[in-house]
C-alpha cells in the first residue's frame, strides 16, 4: 500500500499492523525514532537501544490486538513503551537488592539519565509512578492528552488530572517557577 498525500497516516498505521507480518517495518519506520527518543529521555540513551527493540518486538507480537478504531499505533507504542520503562525499573531494582544482599552494603543509588539537571530527577522520581509516567508522555513523548489516555488505557480526564498533581508536585519541588 503507497501512502499518498490523501491517505490518513492513522489508517495506514492500522491497515500495515492487520495486514501481513512483512508489513510491520513499515510501522516501525514511521514510530521508530519517537519511541527512540521517548525511552532515551527516560531510561538513557544506552538502555533506550534496548527498550526500544523490546517495544517493537512486543508490538509486533501483540499486533493482532491492536484496536484499529484507535488509528495511530503511536499512543499504543507508547503504552507498550512506558509498560517497559516500568518492568526494566522494577528488573533493575531486583537486582540492585539482590546485590545489596549477596555484599551487605547500602542501595547503591541510581544515576539521572544522561543530561537531565538531578534536582529535576529527584523530582521526577518523587511523583507517584502513574503522574510521573501520563507527565512524562506528555512532555517527552509528544502525546495529546487523548493520545496518553489511550496509552494508558484511562479516562482523558484521569490523564488531566495526574498531569496537573505532577506539574504541581514538581514545581513545589524546584522552588516554585524556575
Amino acid at each position: 500500500m503507497a501512502l499518498t498525500l490523501d491517505t490518513d497516516p492513522a489508517a495506514v498505521d492500522a491497515a500495515d499492523l492487520a495486514g501481513p507480518p512483512q508489513r510491520f517495518h513499515a510501522v516501525v519506520d514511521r514510530h521508530f525514532d519517537a519511541v527512540a527518543a521517548f525511552l532515551a529521555r527516560r531510561v538513557g540513551p544506552d538502555t533506550a537501544q534496548d527498550l526500544t527493540q523490546e517495544v517493537f518486538v512486543t508490538a509486533f507480537r501483540k499486533r493482532a490486538k491492536f484496536k484499529a478504531e484507535y488509528g495511530s499505533a503511536r499512543p499504543w507504542l507508547f503504552g507498550i513503551a512506558n509498560k517497559a520503562v516500568a518492568s526494566h525499573r522494577r528488573e533493575e531494582r531486583r537486582q540492585l537488592e539482590l546485590l545489596q544482599r549477596a555484599v551487605a552494603l547500602p542501595e547503591p543509588v541510581l544515576a539521572p539519565a544522561d543530561g537531565l539537571d538531578p534536582e529535576l530527577y529527584a523530582g521526577l522520581t518523587a511523583l507517584a509512578r502513574r503522574d510521573r509516567d501520563a507527565l512524562l508522555l506528555h512532555a517527552w513523548g509528544e502525546l495529546s492528552y487523548d493520545e496518553i489516555a489511550h496509552a494508558l488505557d484511562v479516562p482523558v480526564g484521569t490523564v488531566r488530572s495526574r498531569i496537573h498533581r505532577a506539574r504541581r508536585q514538581l514545581t513545589a519541588h524546584l522552588g516554585g517557577a524556575r
